[in-house]
């Protein structure tokens, strides 16, 4: 590699961390605002998508430049492609975050009401736990983290159907509340898509460093202990 195209790749990663940051505090505030009935942070969500597209337009044009420019070949051609993917995922993150936030003003309705209150709270962590995991271990190259990231995705998919349990109980005892279990469904289901979002980025992951393609396969069992 020549010292100008390293240094592209260096400016292209930095991009990449910037949105992956910004896409995961956005998650987080939605689920927040949604938490609370705030409509403030809801709206910080939704505004701060702008920001997210335009800096995918960026990355996006500063890959082409780079194959234009430099018109790398193996494995650094793949992970110029391996960041258009991930650039693309994370504003799909940024957007599944504007739809649990579009959800705030209605949720607020019934802030007050005697219901069944679902915290998301966990669904959360685990989903942007895993966001994150699944990008460091493309930062680091590092294809171990990246299979762990597969494993974990079966725990978030856990948490979705429980939510779907719990709607169908609470909204035979209080039918009133439908729209209240019906924004919860979509902000369950956000965040079971952001899971798999990450799983999207860890098989890339793997394909990068490996060569293998795991897509469309069986979740990777842990290696037996000796």
């Amino acid at each position: 590699m020549t010292a100008h195209f390293i240094f592209a790749l260096r400016i292209l990663n930095e991009m990449l961390d910037k949105s992956a940051i910004q896409s995961q505090q956005a998650v987080l505030l939605a689920v927040k605002a949604a938490a609370e009935g705030n409509e403030e942070i809801a709206r910080k969500v939704i505004e701060g998508d702008r920001n997210l597209d335009l800096a995918e337009v960026a990355i996006e044009e500063e890959c082409l430049k780079i194959l234009a420019l430099h018109q790398p070949v193996a494995g650094d051609l793949r992970r110029v492609i391996t960041v258009l993917k991930v650039n693309a995922e994370l504003e799909r993150v940024g957007d599944l975050a504007v739809n649990i936030a579009d959800r705030v003003a209605d949720l607020k309705r019934f802030h007050d009401a005697p219901l069944h209150r679902l915290d998301f709270s966990e669904m959360a962590r685990e989903a942007c736990g895993m966001l994150k995991n699944a990008l460091t271990a493309f930062h680091d190259q590092d294809d171990a983290s990246a299979q762990e990231v597969l494993r974990r995705d079966e725990a978030v998919d856990a948490l979705h159907r429980q939510t779907y349990a719990i709607v169908r109980v609470d909204l035979l005892a209080t039918p009133d509340a439908a729209p209240y279990y019906m924004d919860c469904i979509t902000i369950s289901r956000c965040l079971e898509r952001i899971a798999d979002i990450a799983t999207n980025i860890a098989e890339d992951v793997i394909y990068l460093e490996t060569g293998e393609i795991v897509r469309h396969q069986k979740t990777p069992q842990p290696p037996d202990e000796k």
